[in-house]
């Protein structure tokens, strides 16, 4: 059987629960082999991120610890220039083969801004897409995006592994914990606690050093 390869990128400014708890959930929901949580050095479209990334990079690997299945992938702190999604998703195709079922998952703020992503298509040619919902977003989609989803969508797992890529599936996610790394950040700077927001390892090594002040 293939393997199921997921891929959860984000800026992990700084990684907290609702991160690592999406990716376990999206494991679980999808039935994959492993999630490559990759941090991204320069985001095209974000600001940039407010630690250096080797830094992000450890909090990950601090607040993964030994959780089955997940990883974190420092591919693209390791490549020069912005941080294209589709570049890694190559990379992941070359590494795991033409037949594996690779998905990236984004959310749902991510999505409305497919469109305007470089290559979106590129995207489809070479993994399916699954977008993490959010219960409170039944907004009509811009007319790129539904554009460029069009004929993509299916409505179950069974359907979405049918081919290694090309499809768009929503899902809806067990737990959906509201926590922003905007939040935790604005915390930090205040001095106010973050406890329970962050695995402890991640709080500690952010005391330790500073991080956020």
């Amino acid at each position: 059987m293939p393997q199921r390869i997921g891929m959860l990128g984000g800026t992990f400014d700084p990684v907290h629960l609702g991160h690592l708890r999406s990716a376990v959930e999206l494991r679980e929901c999808l039935s994959l082999d492993r999630v490559h949580m990759v941090p991204a050095s320069m985001p095209p479209l974000r600001d940039k991120p407010t630690v250096p990334p080797e830094e992000r990079l450890a909090l990950l690997r601090l607040g993964i610890g030994r959780t089955p299945g997940l990883m974190a992938d420092a591919r693209e702190l390791e490549r020069h220039g912005p941080s294209y999604s589709a570049d890694t998703l190559a990379s992941l195709r070359e590494e795991y083969g033409a037949q594996a079922r690779l998905v990236m998952a984004l959310g749902h703020d991510a999505f409305l801004r497919l469109a305007e992503w470089r290559t979106p298509d590129r995207l489809f040619e070479l993994a399916h897409l699954v977008v993490i919902d959010r219960p409170d977003h039944e907004a009509p989609l811009p007319d790129a995006l539904a554009e460029l989803i069009a004929r993509r969508e299916v409505d179950s797992c069974e359907a979405l592994f049918q081919h290694p890529s090309g499809s768009l599936l929503r899902l809806a996610l067990p737990t959906r914990m509201a926590i922003s790394a905007t939040e935790v950040r604005r915390r930090l700077a205040a001095g106010s606690s973050i406890r329970y927001l962050l695995p402890e390892a991640v709080e500690a090594r952010i005391h330790e050093r500073a991080l956020y002040r």
